[in-house]
């Protein structure tokens, strides 16, 4: 007998009978009738008028029925959360029932029911609950904490369930510590900033031992939680790995990717000299083929994983490329996924397997699958270079098919091997202008077309080909007709005397007839450039080429690592970290793998700088193109951070804890970011030892009352560059408060309006603390001065230099991008001063091998003057003796960010070279920390 009969019903008086069924007094029919209102409940029809009657029926010892009416409770309690306190009593009563499978679903309904009159009622049977002897009450339990903590997050703090969570981690049942960490990792999400899951080797322990005895859900959320964690050293890690790895024999393709990712992120740590790397590699291997066995929806999704993985570590699959070899009835998705991955795995080994699989695969009828397979030889060709020659007469043999959508693709990627090996291969050029007639794709069209001007002395018929090309000049689109203009100008400047009259024709055809105005600008520039200087213009069109590099679709390094970190989830699928597709800042933690340890990887370390270099100097700063564009066109130019600031766990950055691992953790007090410098109330005058004559000196225009140094403005963005637009700047910090001084000048002919300013993430979290307000309309030859401030609440990724900051400015016109380095001195806070035996304990705790040295050279001044200008910039005296004739400073300094940097500075009187030496956690700081001595000490 099925339940379809509680679906059929029309009467008038529905309600009334419901309510009559309901109070009834034999239990049968009591049953029947909450199944009708389950069944009205679920076909959408209003039956919240029999609250009352419902709730009635909870004081029973059926089973089945309390489930139903627990189901109707939670529907509807939002809707009547004055008749849900009803129900309070029942669920108190039924937390102490006799059977733990009510008391479980008691405490399931009350994490359900989101009405907040009724939480703080609910929090009496939740602690017996959680202390439960059945472990099924308690794994409930864990859960409900984290549904309380979503409705009211201070109730739950403030009735300690948060502790009695992290107590759970410690049961003796498997599936409650699964619960318990994933109560807390959901909680840790919502808040960020709070260290709910503090792992240590011991609680690590834990984890790992339930981890063999959980549910497989269980055994994702203890996976995720250890992929959190950063081990201390290499052993540690590598011990975490033993451990982890025999998950990956696991059924559930979902415990076996999140068992690669904490592999692949403690593989950071160890070193690839040691026999477990190799080890670890193989073992890596057969899990991720095994998942190709799936069905395709999955096979798809493992694809976009080992996409991740293959880029981060190609060594795992290089033995396996027969597995991503394409099956005829593979769905066009997963196809082109394996045909991405074979690309990346193709080296001079398996080359030639590789090229007649994708031979075989540009037969095939999917036009979509063909083309890829086509672009894939071209760049097989580019990636392995004894190749090349294979591939390009595979590549003839295509065109010899005369399939009009292979053609093209094949003399795009020609085009392409023409550009990474000049003069090799140029003998095909003839059998491509056979195909001339049949192109007909703007990028086949602007391909040939490059390739006739670019071999124009070879072709004894450029000029007719070119001609041809130019009979319908208005009808091709932008890119053809641009590629056409310079093809023909270099073909005039190698054979001036026959083809003037083609150069004059394109020329006026750029220029007079076209709307485009990139077509135009390029034509009046060549016009002008011929007409003026012909050499000049030989030189500028017919300049070497760069050679194209073989992956050009790779996954910008940064991002690539943070990718890694959420391998696994929807970030892995879509190669976009989380922040990029969850809307609101909710739950999104920049991750990064850990560090490599000292004894894996032997870094460059900042103190084996070179010391010859000028620190005053600026370094030349050119941000990858995926690294600026990437990151800066996806920022939106809205209003800047601001806001409290908040704390940020030292995951985000990866191979330097720059959030405050500094000294806060010997003191005792949580590891927040010090509030935002615009906090300091300006009233509050000069830092103490900075003099009155600072307060009283009014002629430095807006000088910085702390004293603090501020270099001159230096061109960061030329006007060449940003379409008429000049940039010059430089930072200050004063009274606490951060700001860029900018200068922009307008040398264009037009009006800019509508400034905005946005920074890219950066080591230090610094960001604009109010729009850039342009108050007037920036007229040609004018220059305005704006004093922007800055705060450092902004997201923080680790950047190389760590000072390196990436800027995009907005305005009428366009969007420009400059990076610059800003100095150190303007992060360090006006608290820096540490006492006595905080230093002494500190300089001891901090290891040896942190420790960094550097020479001051050329520096007049005496211990006194020189105490006096540092302090000036926030870097403090705590103790000076004079030891055998030489004075000895111990300063301290503290960045926004909390780290602590203590120097000792050795100054001889009468030499004028001092020796510094820096301690801090985060040695990577100390080679700008230095320059920042240096840039303060001579200026």
């Amino acid at each position: 007998m099925t339940d379809s009969k509680y679906f059929t019903t029309t009467k008038k008086g529905e309600i009334f009978e419901l309510k009559a069924e309901l109070n009834s007094d034999k239990k049968e029919k009591k049953k029947e009738a909450v199944k009708k209102v389950i069944a009205s409940m679920t076909v959408g029809k209003d039956v919240s008028a029999l609250f009352p009657d419902v709730v009635n029926c909870m004081q029973t010892d059926n089973l089945e029925l309390k489930k139903l009416v627990y189901l109707y409770l939670m529907n509807y309690a939002k809707s009547q959360p004055d008749m849900a306190i009803m129900a309070v009593n029942t669920f108190v009563k039924d937390c102490e029932d006799p059977n733990p499978l009510i008391r479980a679903l008691a405490v399931r309904t009350m994490g359900c029911i989101r009405v907040d009159k009724i939480t703080e009622y609910l929090c009496e049977p939740l602690r017996k609950c959680l202390k439960d002897e059945d472990p099924y009450v308690r794994k409930t339990a864990a859960v409900c904490v984290a549904k309380l903590h979503d409705i009211n997050a201070q109730l739950v703090e403030d009735q300690g369930f948060l502790d009695t969570l992290k107590d759970l981690i410690s049961d003796s049942n498997p599936m409650v510590v699964a619960n318990a960490v994933a109560a807390l990792s959901e909680i840790a999400e919502s808040h960020p900033s709070s260290n709910l899951l503090d792992l240590n080797p011991q609680s690590i322990n834990k984890l790992l031992t339930a981890l063999n005895e959980c549910t497989e859900w269980g055994q994702i959320f203890i996976l995720d939680c250890l992929a959190n964690y950063t081990p201390k050293d290499d052993r540690e890690a590598q011990s975490i790995c033993e451990r982890v790895t025999p998950r990956l024999s696991h059924a559930n393709s979902a415990v076996v990717l999140s068992a690669v990712k904490v592999l692949m992120k403690f593989m950071e740590m160890l070193s690839k000299d040691l026999d477990y790397y190799g080890t670890l590699l193989k073992k890596l291997a057969p899990p991720l083929v095994t998942l190709l066995s799936a069905e395709p929806e999955l096979q798809y999704v493992a694809l976009r994983n080992i996409n991740l993985i293959v880029q981060k570590r190609p060594e795992i699959l290089k033995h396996e490329m027969k597995v991503f070899f394409v099956k005829y009835n593979d769905p066009i998705y997963v196809k082109l996924e394996k045909l991405d991955i074979m690309i990346r795995l193709a080296s001079q080994a398996n080359i030639a397997q590789v090229l007649a699989e994708l031979k075989e695969y540009a037969t095939e009828v999917d036009v979509d699958f063909v083309r890829k397979a086509v672009r894939a030889i071209g760049r097989c060709a580019i990636k392995v270079e004894q190749s090349a020659e294979r591939c390009v007469s595979t590549l003839l043999d295509l065109i010899q098919t005369k399939v009009n959508y292979v053609v093209q693709e094949a003399i795009v990627v020609i085009k392409d091997i023409f550009r990474k090996y000049p003069n090799k291969y140029e003998s095909v050029i003839a059998t491509l202008c056979e195909n001339l007639d049949s192109l007909d794709e703007p990028e086949a069209r602007a391909a040939m077309i490059w390739i006739v001007g670019e071999y124009a002395e070879r072709i004894d018929n450029a000029d007719e080909l070119l001609e041809s090309f130019l009979e319908g000049f208005h009808d091709e689109s932008t890119q053809v007709q641009l590629q056409l203009l310079t093809a023909i100008v270099k073909l005039f400047l190698k054979k001036p005397t026959e083809t003037q009259e083609l150069v004059q024709q394109v020329l006026s055809l750029a220029t007079q007839d076209s709307d485009n105005p990139d077509l135009r600008d390029r034509g009046y520039i060549y016009w002008r450039l011929l007409s003026t200087d012909p050499v000049a213009a030989k030189e500028v069109v017919l300049a070497e080429k760069p050679l194209i590099s073989e992956e050009t679709d790779l996954i910008e390094p940064t991002l690539l690592d943070e990718l890694i970190c959420y391998i696994g989830t929807l970030a892995s699928v879509y190669h976009k970290p989380p922040s990029a597709f969850v809307e609101g800042g909710r739950g999104v933690v920049h991750k990064s793998l850990p560090p490599r340890t000292a004894s894996s990887e032997s870094t460059e370390s900042p103190e084996t700088a070179p010391a010859g270099a000028p620190p005053g100097e600026q370094l030349d700063v050119i941000p990858t193109q995926g690294d600026l564009l990437g990151d800066l066109l996806n920022l939106d130019l809205g209003p800047p951070v601001s806001g409290p600031p908040l704390a940020t766990s030292s995951v985000q950055m990866g191979a330097v804890d720059l959030l405050g691992s500094g000294l806060d953790s010997l003191i005792g007090t949580p590891n927040f970011v010090s509030p935002p410098a615009t906090a300091v109330p300006a009233n509050l005058g000069a830092p103490m030892g900075s003099g009155l004559s600072d307060l009283f000196d009014l002629t430095s225009g807006v000088g910085t009352l702390s004293g603090s140094y501020v270099a001159p403005k230096a061109v960061w963005l030329p006007a060449m560059k940003a379409k008429g637009l000049e940039i010059s700047g430089t930072f200050t910090r004063q009274v606490g408060s951060i700001s860029m001084d900018l200068q922009l000048t307008n040398k264009a002919l037009q009006v800019m309006t509508d400034f905005a300013i946005q920074f890219n993430r950066n080591s230090f979290g610094l960001a604009p603390a109010a729009p850039l307000q342009v108050h007037a309309p920036l007229s040609p030859n004018q220059t305005v001065e704006i004093s922007l401030p800055l705060n450092t609440v902004g997201s923080v990724m680790k950047m190389e230099p760590l000072n390196n900051l990436q800027v995009a400015v907005k305005n009428n016109i366009d969007v420009f991008y400059f990076s610059t380095l800003y100095p150190l001195h303007i992060l360090f806070v006006e608290d820096g001063k540490m006492d006595r035996q905080m230093f002494l304990a500190t300089w001891k705790d901090i290891p040896n091998e942190n420790e960094a040295q550097f020479q001051i050279r050329d520096c007049p001044l005496n211990a006194e003057a020189v105490s006096s200008r540092l302090q000036s910039s926030n870097i403090f005296t705590v103790a000076k003796r004079n030891v055998e004739g030489q004075d000895m400073l111990y300063q301290s300094l503290k960045l926004t960010n909390g780290i602590w940097v203590l120097a000792e500075l050795r100054i001889q009187p009468g030499n004028p070279s001092f020796m510094l030496s820096l301690k801090c956690r985060a040695p990577e700081v100390s080679q700008h920390v230095y320059q920042a001595y240096e840039t303060i000490l001579k200026n």
